[in-house]
């Protein structure tokens, strides 16, 4: 009798339950679980019959994941040598270092200080309560900085202007902006040293309680995007005029990249093996044109895939105005409304393996423009980052600086 019972209650469940393999993907845990060189990306898939679905891998770079834990170091000194130097007598007593970073983060900055003597010098004692400056070599060195700046400055105007450009009403919220200024190589005081400079390019209004950068004057000349500049270059200088022919002649590689007008570099992570049909797929989409970023993203429809490509140019685009070509998720995603981009962003970053990198290190994650790095090194830096290198080289890290240089237009 309670075989019976035992048996009833097996085939009622069998009937009430929901297949098991579909079910059971859609309810996984959203947390990607790491395994060797590779990521698990849960996406969902439809019934196939009884067979049980593949999961995507989203494989890591450990390159670019390098670069994140690498900067840690550097970014600590910087932060320092900027803190010193905010002072008014160019050196901060070790008392106030709480102060500026905070109990937590005072025992890093107080071990860099005690590690690097080349850059910072503790004085004091006796009756002088201690404090901490930069070392003679590092004061020398630190003098390069103004001039490192000076070369910045038409470099951050023109693509503060992109930046405003590329949205649909060229205006940004100044809290956007604010929230990407280290990543643009802005000043910190740019609303006041940089903006009122150039007032016949930038303004800055309230609309709805809030302020906006409005851009006052548009450059055609400048509205190329740093893809057709870089395509210019790789056809001989010809840039996107090149012979329509062109592109059913070339057979696309099994890197996925193509000579065309249309085309943009891809890098596919190591152990990321494309079939025929997935390569077949993205000739026809490195051929496809699409509009440029710097028009009216209202003229589109993101149901078209021409519109969808140009989506992928627009974050081609804001991440090359960056110093470093990469963003946080989050500030990428505080652009939304003003660059009408898809509300699965992370979906689309995910979908172009070849072109974006997605790393989780580091305290957020952080999209890559993969093209602009050689490993771990970024290809082209501009004279800020170059500055920061001669500086932080006072530590003993040796930096592999580019031989090309970002020049002011």
């Amino acid at each position: 009798m309670q075989r019976k019972t035992t048996m009833l209650r097996f085939h009622q469940l069998l009937k009430t339950s929901p297949p098991c393999e579909s079910q059971a993907h859609a309810l996984s845990s959203p947390i990607p679980c790491h395994r060797k060189a590779s990521m698990w990306v849960p996406v969902k898939h439809k019934s196939s019959g009884g067979r049980r679905p593949k999961r995507k891998v989203y494989h890591r770079v450990h390159e670019l994941d390098k670069v994140m834990d690498f900067q840690k170091k550097p970014a600590l000194i910087l932060q320092l040598k900027s803190i010193i130097q905010s002072q008014k007598h160019q050196s901060l007593l070790l008392r106030d270092l709480e102060k500026e970073v905070g109990f937590v983060q005072k025992w890093n900055f107080m071990a860099a200080i005690e590690k690097y003597p080349s850059i910072f010098y503790v004085g004091g004692g006796n009756r002088t309560p201690p404090f901490v400056t930069l070392a003679e070599k590092a004061k020398k060195v630190a003098r390069e900085e103004a001039e490192a700046k000076d070369l910045m400055e038409p470099i951050l105007v023109k693509n503060l202007r992109k930046l405003l450009m590329l949205s649909v009403d060229c205006r940004v919220p100044l809290e956007n902006i604010e929230f990407i200024d280290s990543e643009l190589g802005l000043p910190n005081d740019f609303k006041k040293s940089l903006l009122p400079k150039y007032p016949e390019i930038f303004s800055v209004k309230e609309l709805n309680g809030k302020l906006y950068l409005h851009l006052e004057n548009w450059d055609s000349s400048i509205a190329v995007t740093a893809r057709e500049e870089q395509l210019g270059g790789e056809l001989g200088g010809e840039g996107i005029s090149a012979p329509s022919g062109l592109g059913n002649k070339v057979r696309i590689s099994k890197d996925g990249n193509f000579l065309g007008p249309h085309a943009f570099r891809m890098s596919f992570p190591a152990g990321f093996r494309p079939n025929t049909s997935y390569l077949e797929q993205l000739e026809r989409w490195q051929k496809m044109d699409f509009p440029s970023p710097y028009l009216n993203a209202r003229r589109f429809d993101i149901a078209d895939p021409k519109a969808r490509k140009r989506v992928v140019a627009v974050l081609h685009e804001l991440l090359s105005l960056t110093m470093q070509k990469r963003m946080t998720s989050a500030q990428l995603d505080a652009f939304h409304s003003e660059y009408f981009l898809p509300s699965k962003l992370l979906l689309c970053l995910i979908k172009h393996p070849g072109i974006f990198y997605i790393t989780n290190k580091g305290a957020r994650s952080t999209v890559f423009l993969k093209e602009a790095y050689d490993g771990l090194n970024l290809i082209n830096k501009c004279p800020l980052l170059l500055f920061n290198d001669k500086f932080v080289a006072l530590s003993g890290r040796r930096e592999i600086n580019s031989c090309k240089t970002m020049h002011s237009p």
